[in-house]
């Protein structure tokens, strides 16, 4: 696995198909293909957490956040999305599909994008086992939350300076600091809550019961239901939102991620499609899977696949909006 900052600068005929196997097969041609252009990555040398060298004085801590200007200036077109990576490359990889394969449909030219991606951020996360203890206590004040909050933005300033026009950053946890990490940004910086709740409210859905607002489900870990940045932009357009209860979350929801990570699909599949539908039967529109490890986790023929949504399908396609609508026409 690839450590440090990395720029990555792709074109349309890099692109490859999104993936619609199962979850275990995407992860495997993921890293397959982070392999094929490790020969064309522009590496920047980071420390530990992912800050440049020249980020830090003579006694060895940390400065404040500094401008860091790649040797090789990647790309210059105005147009430009910049992707800030979670601590999952897997997730980033499958964001850059969508990325890719949605904006060159036609024939199009893909999208310019540059990605800043540190595998290392899962130690400033503190995550080894988050399920099991934001049972016992808040979560989010388990996490090293200013070491979190430094390292997105470092690589927000090497985004910025390798030619980004457009900032998204494609991981449900990283949100839970998007006013941090977006503080003092000039560019456009979409919400992945905001973008998603846009989508549903453009989609003019119905009540399910009469008198009552539109309901949307809301599965995600507990780190990121305690934030409440996902109920609070749903609300904003006029949505009830529906999150499981405690003993959904106990009882099924915690044991699917597990069955997923010791790769028991069968029975993280299982455990999903009933989470989804105890969300469905309290009157729920949709169910918005806010969760990394239930990506891709239910086959594409599934019938739920149409009662839920993905909100990075959402991030991806307002970024390639933005990018569209900055495209230099041809004099």
């Amino acid at each position: 696995m690839l450590e440090g900052s990395l720029g990555m600068s792709f074109h349309s005929t890099n692109s490859w198909p999104i993936c619609t196997e199962n979850l275990e097969k995407i992860r495997t041609r993921c890293r397959t293909r982070r392999k094929q252009y490790e020969g064309q990555l522009s590496l920047s040398p980071t420390d530990a957490r992912g800050n440049p060298p020249e980020a830090r004085d003579g006694s060895g801590s940390s400065s404040a956040p500094q401008r860091h200007t790649l040797p090789n200036a990647l790309l210059g077109r105005g147009n430009t999305v910049g992707i800030i990576g979670g601590p999952s490359v897997h997730s980033t990889l499958v964001f850059l599909e969508k990325l890719v394969l949605w904006s060159s449909k036609g024939g199009e030219e893909g999208v310019p994008f540059v990605v800043c991606s540190d595998p290392a951020l899962k130690k400033d996360l503190s995550l080894s086992s988050p399920l099991h203890s934001s049972r016992r206590r808040n979560v989010c004040s388990e996490l090293n939350k200013d070491a979190v909050i430094e390292n997105l933005r470092r690589k927000r300033a090497i985004l910025e300076d390798a030619g980004a026009g457009c900032m998204v950053m494609p991981c449900h946890l990283c949100h839970v600091w998007y006013e941090e990490v977006s503080g003092g940004c000039a560019l456009p910086f979409p919400h992945v809550g905001e973008c998603v709740a846009r989508e549903l409210k453009r989609a003019k859905l119905k009540p399910l019961e009469a008198g009552s607002d539109v309901r949307i489900g809301l599965l995600a870990t507990e780190a990121v239901l305690m934030s409440g940045f996902y109920q609070e932009q749903l609300q904003r357009q006029g949505f009830e939102v529906v999150l499981p209860d405690k003993a959904t979350m106990d009882n099924i929801y915690i044991p699917a991620v597990e069955a997923f990570r010791r790769k028991d699909i069968e029975g993280a599949q299982n455990l999903l499609r009933i989470a989804i539908q105890i969300l469905l039967i309290r009157a729920a529109n949709t169910v918005v899977l806010a969760s990394d490890e239930m990506q891709g986790l239910l086959p594409r023929d599934d019938p739920l696949l149409k009662k839920s949504i993905d909100p990075m399908d959402a991030l991806a396609r307002s970024a390639i909006a933005w990018a569209k609508s900055k495209r230099k026409k041809p004099t």
